[in-house]
Protein backbone atom coordinates (compact mmCIF):
# COMPACT_ATOMS: atom_id res chain seq x y z
CA UNK A 1 0.00 0.00 0.00
CA UNK A 2 1.30 3.46 -0.91
CA UNK A 3 1.37 5.87 2.00
CA UNK A 4 0.53 9.53 1.67
CA UNK A 5 3.54 11.86 1.73
CA UNK A 6 3.57 14.90 3.98
CA UNK A 7 6.02 17.66 3.02
CA UNK A 8 7.20 20.05 5.72
CA UNK A 9 7.72 23.59 4.49
CA UNK A 10 11.20 25.07 4.19
CA UNK A 11 12.50 26.40 7.50
CA UNK A 12 10.04 24.41 9.62
CA UNK A 13 11.78 21.06 9.40
CA UNK A 14 14.63 21.47 11.89
CA UNK A 15 12.84 20.55 15.11
CA UNK A 16 11.40 17.34 13.64
CA UNK A 17 14.66 16.46 11.89
CA UNK A 18 16.43 16.89 15.23
CA UNK A 19 14.27 14.20 16.82
CA UNK A 20 11.06 15.84 18.01
CA UNK A 21 8.15 13.45 17.33
CA UNK A 22 5.44 16.07 16.66
CA UNK A 23 4.53 17.80 13.42
CA UNK A 24 2.18 20.77 13.75
CA UNK A 25 -0.46 21.86 11.25
CA UNK A 26 1.41 25.13 10.65
CA UNK A 27 4.60 23.31 9.61
CA UNK A 28 3.10 21.47 6.64
CA UNK A 29 3.61 22.63 3.07
CA UNK A 30 1.37 20.09 1.33
CA UNK A 31 0.22 16.46 1.42
CA UNK A 32 0.64 14.20 -1.60
CA UNK A 33 -1.79 11.28 -1.64
CA UNK A 34 -5.01 10.18 0.01
CA UNK A 35 -5.42 9.23 3.66
CA UNK A 36 -8.00 8.79 6.38
CA UNK A 37 -7.64 10.31 9.86
CA UNK A 38 -5.52 7.93 11.95
CA UNK A 39 -3.65 6.49 8.94
CA UNK A 40 0.12 6.07 8.80
CA UNK A 41 1.88 8.62 6.58
CA UNK A 42 5.48 9.39 5.62
CA UNK A 43 7.01 12.76 6.50
CA UNK A 44 9.60 14.48 4.28
CA UNK A 45 11.43 17.76 4.41
CA UNK A 46 11.11 20.33 1.62
CA UNK A 47 13.95 18.59 -0.26
CA UNK A 48 11.95 15.36 -0.26
CA UNK A 49 14.28 13.70 2.22
CA UNK A 50 12.51 11.14 4.44
CA UNK A 51 12.23 12.21 8.10
CA UNK A 52 9.87 9.71 9.71
CA UNK A 53 6.70 7.67 9.67
CA UNK A 54 3.72 8.32 11.91
CA UNK A 55 -0.02 8.65 12.16
CA UNK A 56 -2.02 11.66 11.03
CA UNK A 57 -5.10 13.41 12.37
CA UNK A 58 -6.15 16.67 10.66
CA UNK A 59 -8.44 17.49 13.62
CA UNK A 60 -5.47 17.90 15.93
CA UNK A 61 -3.01 20.80 16.05
CA UNK A 62 -0.36 18.08 16.36
CA UNK A 63 -1.33 16.70 12.98
CA UNK A 64 1.33 13.93 12.91
CA UNK A 65 3.02 11.98 15.69
CA UNK A 66 6.09 10.14 14.44
CA UNK A 67 6.41 6.49 15.47
CA UNK A 68 9.55 5.51 13.55
CA UNK A 69 12.49 7.10 11.77
CA UNK A 70 12.55 4.14 9.39
CA UNK A 71 10.24 3.22 6.54
CA UNK A 72 9.08 0.11 8.36
CA UNK A 73 5.64 -1.45 8.68
CA UNK A 74 3.64 -0.22 11.65
CA UNK A 75 1.76 -3.35 12.70
CA UNK A 76 1.35 -5.78 15.60
CA UNK A 77 4.99 -6.89 15.42
CA UNK A 78 6.07 -3.25 15.60
CA UNK A 79 3.88 -2.59 18.66
CA UNK A 80 5.06 -5.80 20.33
CA UNK A 81 8.71 -4.94 19.75
CA UNK A 82 8.29 -1.47 21.22
CA UNK A 83 6.59 -2.85 24.36
CA UNK A 84 9.23 -5.56 24.75
CA UNK A 85 12.00 -2.96 24.53
CA UNK A 86 10.25 -0.79 27.11
CA UNK A 87 9.92 -3.75 29.50
CA UNK A 88 13.61 -4.66 29.15
CA UNK A 89 14.48 -1.04 29.95
CA UNK A 90 12.32 -1.06 33.11
CA UNK A 91 13.78 -4.35 34.32
CA UNK A 92 17.29 -2.94 33.88
CA UNK A 93 16.76 0.26 35.86
CA UNK A 94 13.95 -0.38 38.38
CA UNK A 95 14.16 -2.29 41.65
CA UNK A 96 10.40 -3.03 41.49
CA UNK A 97 9.64 -3.30 37.76
CA UNK A 98 6.33 -5.08 38.38
CA UNK A 99 5.02 -1.70 39.50
CA UNK A 100 5.94 0.95 36.97
CA UNK A 101 4.98 3.08 34.01
CA UNK A 102 5.57 0.57 31.25
CA UNK A 103 4.97 2.92 28.30
CA UNK A 104 5.50 6.66 28.59
CA UNK A 105 4.18 7.84 25.23
CA UNK A 106 6.61 9.59 22.92
CA UNK A 107 9.60 8.81 25.17
CA UNK A 108 8.97 5.08 24.58
CA UNK A 109 8.39 5.69 20.86
CA UNK A 110 4.65 4.93 21.03
CA UNK A 111 3.20 8.45 20.90
CA UNK A 112 0.17 9.25 23.06
CA UNK A 113 0.15 5.79 24.66
CA UNK A 114 0.36 5.43 28.43
CA UNK A 115 0.51 2.01 30.09
CA UNK A 116 0.94 1.67 33.84
CA UNK A 117 1.71 -1.74 35.33
CA UNK A 118 0.22 -2.61 38.70
CA UNK A 119 1.59 -6.10 39.22
CA UNK A 120 -0.74 -8.40 37.28
CA UNK A 121 -2.99 -5.51 36.25
CA UNK A 122 -2.55 -2.81 33.61
CA UNK A 123 -4.07 0.60 33.02
CA UNK A 124 -4.05 1.88 29.44
CA UNK A 125 -4.58 5.37 28.02
CA UNK A 126 -4.81 5.89 24.26
CA UNK A 127 -4.75 9.69 24.04
CA UNK A 128 -4.87 10.27 20.27
CA UNK A 129 -6.83 9.00 17.29
CA UNK A 130 -3.77 7.38 15.74
CA UNK A 131 -2.87 5.23 18.74
CA UNK A 132 -6.54 4.47 19.41
CA UNK A 133 -6.51 2.52 16.13
CA UNK A 134 -4.08 0.08 17.77
CA UNK A 135 -5.90 -0.37 21.09
CA UNK A 136 -7.04 -3.94 20.39
CA UNK A 137 -3.53 -4.86 19.26
CA UNK A 138 -2.04 -3.27 22.39
CA UNK A 139 -4.38 -5.31 24.61
CA UNK A 140 -3.51 -8.46 22.67
CA UNK A 141 0.23 -7.85 23.03
CA UNK A 142 -0.09 -7.23 26.78
CA UNK A 143 -1.99 -10.50 27.08
CA UNK A 144 0.71 -12.37 25.14
CA UNK A 145 3.70 -10.87 26.96
CA UNK A 146 2.39 -10.64 30.54
CA UNK A 147 -0.69 -12.88 30.89
CA UNK A 148 -2.37 -10.21 33.04
CA UNK A 149 -5.30 -10.78 35.35
CA UNK A 150 -6.93 -7.59 34.13
CA UNK A 151 -6.62 -4.52 31.90
CA UNK A 152 -8.49 -1.26 32.51
CA UNK A 153 -8.69 1.82 30.30
CA UNK A 154 -8.62 5.36 31.71
CA UNK A 155 -9.60 7.26 28.62
CA UNK A 156 -11.65 9.78 30.58
CA UNK A 157 -9.16 12.48 29.58
CA UNK A 158 -10.12 15.81 28.00
CA UNK A 159 -7.23 15.75 25.53
CA UNK A 160 -9.03 12.94 23.66
CA UNK A 161 -11.81 15.37 22.75
CA UNK A 162 -9.25 17.50 20.89
CA UNK A 163 -8.61 14.38 18.78
CA UNK A 164 -12.30 13.83 18.08
CA UNK A 165 -12.50 10.90 20.50
CA UNK A 166 -15.01 10.23 23.27
CA UNK A 167 -14.00 10.11 26.92
CA UNK A 168 -14.58 6.75 28.59
CA UNK A 169 -13.21 4.28 31.10
CA UNK A 170 -13.80 0.61 31.80
CA UNK A 171 -12.54 -2.95 31.64
CA UNK A 172 -10.66 -4.11 28.54
CA UNK A 173 -9.94 -7.55 30.00
CA UNK A 174 -11.41 -9.27 33.02
CA UNK A 175 -13.52 -8.00 35.91
CA UNK A 176 -11.64 -7.19 39.11
CA UNK A 177 -11.47 -4.83 42.06
CA UNK A 178 -10.12 -1.51 40.86
CA UNK A 179 -8.54 -0.81 44.26
CA UNK A 180 -5.09 -2.33 43.77
CA UNK A 181 -2.05 -2.58 46.05
CA UNK A 182 1.19 -1.07 44.73
CA UNK A 183 4.74 -1.61 45.97
CA UNK A 184 7.02 1.42 45.99
CA UNK A 185 10.45 1.48 47.65
CA UNK A 186 9.35 -1.57 49.63
CA UNK A 187 6.22 0.16 50.96
CA UNK A 188 2.58 -0.67 50.22
CA UNK A 189 0.10 1.81 48.78
CA UNK A 190 -3.43 1.67 47.43
CA UNK A 191 -4.09 2.69 43.84
CA UNK A 192 -7.63 3.55 42.77
CA UNK A 193 -7.27 2.89 39.06
CA UNK A 194 -10.93 3.62 38.30
CA UNK A 195 -11.52 6.91 40.10
CA UNK A 196 -8.07 8.11 41.20
CA UNK A 197 -6.16 10.91 39.49
CA UNK A 198 -4.64 10.01 36.10
CA UNK A 199 -4.15 6.22 36.16
CA UNK A 200 -4.49 5.94 39.93
CA UNK A 201 -0.90 6.27 41.16
CA UNK A 202 2.04 8.59 40.54
CA UNK A 203 5.10 6.46 39.88
CA UNK A 204 7.08 9.49 38.67
CA UNK A 205 8.13 10.58 42.20
CA UNK A 206 9.44 7.12 43.19
CA UNK A 207 13.14 8.06 43.26
CA UNK A 208 12.47 11.46 44.78
CA UNK A 209 10.55 9.97 47.71
CA UNK A 210 13.69 8.07 48.64
CA UNK A 211 15.65 11.31 48.65
CA UNK A 212 13.79 12.62 51.69
CA UNK A 213 15.16 9.83 53.93
CA UNK A 214 18.07 11.77 55.50
CA UNK A 215 16.01 14.93 56.12
CA UNK A 216 12.92 13.12 57.42
CA UNK A 217 14.66 11.39 60.32
CA UNK A 218 13.45 12.81 63.68
CA UNK A 219 11.68 15.62 61.80
CA UNK A 220 8.41 17.43 62.36
CA UNK A 221 6.98 17.33 58.82
CA UNK A 222 4.30 19.30 56.98
CA UNK A 223 3.16 17.69 53.72
CA UNK A 224 0.87 19.90 51.62
CA UNK A 225 -1.08 18.57 48.62
CA UNK A 226 -0.36 15.13 50.10
CA UNK A 227 -2.78 13.27 47.79
CA UNK A 228 -2.86 9.63 48.98
CA UNK A 229 0.04 10.08 51.37
CA UNK A 230 3.06 8.75 49.50
CA UNK A 231 5.55 11.37 50.73
CA UNK A 232 4.00 11.38 54.22
CA UNK A 233 4.21 7.61 54.61
CA UNK A 234 7.78 7.56 53.31
CA UNK A 235 8.71 10.28 55.82
CA UNK A 236 7.13 8.33 58.66
CA UNK A 237 8.88 5.09 57.71
CA UNK A 238 12.15 7.03 57.39
CA UNK A 239 11.92 8.05 61.05
CA UNK A 240 9.98 11.33 61.19
CA UNK A 241 8.58 12.19 64.63
CA UNK A 242 5.26 13.46 63.31
CA UNK A 243 3.69 14.32 59.96
CA UNK A 244 0.84 16.77 59.37
CA UNK A 245 -0.51 16.12 55.88
CA UNK A 246 -3.27 18.00 54.05
CA UNK A 247 -5.16 17.64 50.80
CA UNK A 248 -8.41 19.14 49.53
CA UNK A 249 -9.74 15.73 48.42
CA UNK A 250 -11.61 13.78 51.09
CA UNK A 251 -11.27 10.64 48.94
CA UNK A 252 -7.47 11.07 48.78
CA UNK A 253 -7.20 11.65 52.54
CA UNK A 254 -9.18 8.49 53.30
CA UNK A 255 -6.77 6.54 51.09
CA UNK A 256 -3.80 8.25 52.75
CA UNK A 257 -5.03 7.09 56.16
CA UNK A 258 -5.32 3.52 54.89
CA UNK A 259 -1.84 3.74 53.36
CA UNK A 260 -0.39 4.88 56.69
CA UNK A 261 -2.15 1.98 58.38
CA UNK A 262 -0.84 -0.53 55.82
CA UNK A 263 2.70 0.61 56.60
CA UNK A 264 2.12 0.72 60.37
CA UNK A 265 2.80 4.46 60.77
CA UNK A 266 -0.72 5.75 61.53
CA UNK A 267 0.40 6.85 64.98
CA UNK A 268 2.79 9.38 63.40
CA UNK A 269 0.44 10.79 60.75
CA UNK A 270 -2.26 13.43 61.07
CA UNK A 271 -4.17 13.64 57.77
CA UNK A 272 -6.54 16.56 57.27
CA UNK A 273 -8.94 17.62 54.52
CA UNK A 274 -8.03 21.24 53.81
CA UNK A 275 -7.22 23.73 51.10
CA UNK A 276 -3.41 23.77 51.15
CA UNK A 277 -3.21 27.50 50.30
CA UNK A 278 -5.46 28.35 53.25
CA UNK A 279 -3.70 25.89 55.54
CA UNK A 280 -0.27 27.35 54.74
CA UNK A 281 -1.60 30.86 55.43
CA UNK A 282 -3.10 29.77 58.78
CA UNK A 283 0.11 28.00 59.81
CA UNK A 284 2.15 31.10 58.97
CA UNK A 285 -0.19 33.34 60.97
CA UNK A 286 0.01 30.93 63.91
CA UNK A 287 3.84 31.11 63.67
CA UNK A 288 4.15 27.33 63.56
CA UNK A 289 7.34 25.77 62.27
CA UNK A 290 8.58 22.45 60.91
CA UNK A 291 11.85 20.69 60.22
CA UNK A 292 10.66 19.62 56.76
CA UNK A 293 7.96 21.14 54.54
CA UNK A 294 6.88 19.25 51.41
CA UNK A 295 4.96 20.97 48.61
CA UNK A 296 3.83 18.67 45.77
CA UNK A 297 0.86 20.41 44.13
CA UNK A 298 -1.05 19.35 41.01
CA UNK A 299 -0.12 21.07 37.76
CA UNK A 300 -0.74 24.82 38.05
CA UNK A 301 0.10 25.43 34.35
CA UNK A 302 -1.72 23.06 32.04
CA UNK A 303 -1.24 25.40 29.06
CA UNK A 304 1.50 27.83 28.06
CA UNK A 305 -0.88 30.75 28.54
CA UNK A 306 -1.34 29.76 32.20
CA UNK A 307 2.33 30.18 33.14
CA UNK A 308 1.95 33.67 34.59
CA UNK A 309 -0.84 32.61 36.92
CA UNK A 310 1.00 29.42 37.79
CA UNK A 311 4.11 31.39 38.70
CA UNK A 312 2.08 33.42 41.19
CA UNK A 313 0.69 30.21 42.69
CA UNK A 314 4.12 28.63 43.05
CA UNK A 315 5.51 31.87 44.50
CA UNK A 316 2.77 32.01 47.13
CA UNK A 317 3.06 28.43 48.36
CA UNK A 318 6.86 28.52 48.41
CA UNK A 319 6.91 31.86 50.23
CA UNK A 320 4.63 30.49 52.93
CA UNK A 321 6.37 27.12 52.99
CA UNK A 322 9.78 28.75 53.48
CA UNK A 323 8.47 30.85 56.37
CA UNK A 324 7.35 27.65 58.10
CA UNK A 325 10.75 25.94 57.95
CA UNK A 326 12.87 26.06 61.11
CA UNK A 327 16.41 27.49 60.68
CA UNK A 328 18.52 24.69 59.25
CA UNK A 329 15.42 22.78 58.16
CA UNK A 330 14.42 21.74 54.66
CA UNK A 331 11.90 22.56 51.96
CA UNK A 332 10.94 20.07 49.27
CA UNK A 333 9.05 21.75 46.45
CA UNK A 334 7.79 20.26 43.20
CA UNK A 335 6.16 21.18 39.91
CA UNK A 336 4.64 18.69 37.49
CA UNK A 337 3.80 21.36 34.88
CA UNK A 338 5.89 20.76 31.76
CA UNK A 339 5.17 24.35 30.69
CA UNK A 340 7.02 25.51 33.84
CA UNK A 341 10.66 25.64 32.75
CA UNK A 342 13.25 24.24 35.20
CA UNK A 343 15.16 27.49 35.46
CA UNK A 344 11.98 29.51 35.87
CA UNK A 345 10.76 27.24 38.65
CA UNK A 346 14.06 27.54 40.52
CA UNK A 347 14.01 31.31 40.00
CA UNK A 348 10.52 31.46 41.55
CA UNK A 349 11.77 29.60 44.63
CA UNK A 350 14.81 31.91 44.88
CA UNK A 351 12.49 34.91 44.61
CA UNK A 352 10.22 33.48 47.32
CA UNK A 353 13.25 32.94 49.59
CA UNK A 354 14.29 36.57 49.15
CA UNK A 355 10.81 37.80 50.05
CA UNK A 356 10.71 35.42 53.03
CA UNK A 357 14.13 36.74 54.10
CA UNK A 358 15.59 33.27 54.03
CA UNK A 359 18.83 31.94 52.56
CA UNK A 360 18.48 28.63 50.76
CA UNK A 361 21.06 26.03 49.85
CA UNK A 362 20.27 23.53 47.10
CA UNK A 363 20.54 19.87 48.13
CA UNK A 364 18.85 18.14 45.17
CA UNK A 365 17.27 19.25 41.93
CA UNK A 366 15.97 16.24 40.04
CA UNK A 367 13.31 15.19 37.55
CA UNK A 368 11.01 12.20 37.10
CA UNK A 369 11.79 8.52 37.74
CA UNK A 370 13.45 6.41 35.05
CA UNK A 371 10.19 4.74 33.97
CA UNK A 372 9.15 8.21 32.77
CA UNK A 373 12.06 8.62 30.33
CA UNK A 374 13.04 11.92 28.74
CA UNK A 375 13.83 12.71 25.11
CA UNK A 376 16.32 15.61 25.04
CA UNK A 377 14.97 16.48 21.58
CA UNK A 378 11.44 16.84 22.99
CA UNK A 379 11.40 19.16 26.03
CA UNK A 380 7.75 18.28 26.68
CA UNK A 381 8.83 14.83 27.90
CA UNK A 382 10.67 16.40 30.87
CA UNK A 383 8.00 17.82 33.12
CA UNK A 384 8.69 17.04 36.78
CA UNK A 385 10.80 19.30 38.98
CA UNK A 386 11.82 18.17 42.48
CA UNK A 387 13.85 20.76 44.39
CA UNK A 388 15.16 20.17 47.91
CA UNK A 389 16.76 23.11 49.72
CA UNK A 390 18.08 23.79 53.19
CA UNK A 391 16.71 26.96 54.74
CA UNK A 392 18.65 29.44 56.88
CA UNK A 393 17.64 32.76 58.41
Amino acid sequence: MTLAKVLIRKGAQHRVENGHPWVYQTEIDYIDGDFNPGDIVDVYNYRHKFIGRGYINPKSQIIIRIMSRKQETIDRNFIKSRIEQAWLYRKKFLAEPEFCRLIHGEADFLPALIIDKFGKYFVVQTLSLGIEQYKDIIVSVLQELFDPEGIFERNDVGVRELEGLECKKGFLQGRFSTMIEVMENGLIFEADIENGQKTGFFYDQRDNRRLIQPVAKQAEVLDCFCHTGSFAVHAAVYGAKHITAVDISEHAIEMAKRNADKNKVSNKCDFQVANAFDFLREQTQAKNSYDLVILDPPAFAKTRSAIEGAARGYKEINLRGLKLVKPGGYLVTCSCSHHMDRELFKAIVVDAARDARKTIRQIEYTSQAKDHPILPSAPETEYLKFLMVQVQE
